[in-house]
């Protein structure tokens, strides 16, 4: 074969004084990179806790020069049918097609600001592999511009194009050993705080601060990661087969 195949299972835990250390989901994941320089990511999401519960699928392609090409998302929230829909990035306009119970069939193109950063797809995974994409030797920090099919905080909603711009901060190089192993790692964080990284804002309110570790290599592989304020969880790579 041409390609090369990664494929990982996170799990979602508390850290609610009342809830700590207990599951409350959990993802699986497939990265596929072709020989043109082209990424494929595959995720399968899962969150308990809190209700309702959500249930989401995505299939993700960033091209060779790590824009994103297009975006598939099928959500399923309570338990019951949300919303599916489709993303694509030309190199000038995002656009969708998707349809759900409350929002009918529905068709978008937006111009896009440029540059853009990525799709922000709300799998943990994919989350990291944006950050590795940034060159973090000349700047730490930075402001990402997002194109999403949701702006709540744990994409629940019908697929529809939002624009976010979040912050993004490089706090250096850890070793960090997780269930799936040991592994160098670039500590960041996304930050939500224009008194931190100006020009943020935009997920449905202030997303507390979300600390993020991931390889420090070309997979830019996520490996543990916890959010604070009112959501209190965490996340660890608890199986990896490369």
């Amino acid at each position: 074969m041409k390609h090369r195949i990664i494929e990982g299972r996170l799990e979602y835990t508390s850290r609610k004084p009342e809830m700590e250390g207990q599951n409350r989901g959990f993802e699986t994941f497939m990265f596929t990179h072709h020989s043109d320089g082209k990424v494929t990511m595959r995720a399968h999401c899962e969150i308990y806790d809190p209700e309702p519960t959500v249930m989401r699928d995505i299939i993700y392609a960033i091209d060779e020069h790590k824009q994103p090409m297009d975006c598939h998302v099928r959500l399923t929230v309570g338990d019951e049918f949300m919303g599916s829909g489709w993303m694509r990035f030309d190199g000038s306009h995002v656009e969708m097609e998707s349809y759900g119970p409350t929002i009918g069939r529905l068709s978008q193109r937006v111009a896009a600001e440029l540059p853009l950063d990525g799709f922000g797809t709300h799998p943990i995974v994919s989350d990291g592999y944006m950050l590795s994409t940034k060159d973090w030797d000349k700047e730490t920090k930075r402001l990402l511009n997002c194109y999403l099919p949701s702006p709540d905080h744990r994409g629940a909603t019908p697929p529809q194009i939002a624009q976010v711009k979040i912050g993004a901060i490089y706090l250096g190089k850890e070793e960090v050993t997780v269930p799936a192993g040991t592994f160098q790692c670039k500590h960041l964080q996304f930050v939500d705080d224009a008194s931190i990284v100006p020009g943020t804002g935009g997920m449905a309110g202030e997303h507390p601060a979300y600390d993020v570790w991931i390889t420090d290599d070309e997979d830019g592989l996520f490996v543990q990661g916890g959010v604070g304020g009112y959501m209190m969880t965490w996340y660890e790579l608890v199986e990896l087969k490369r």
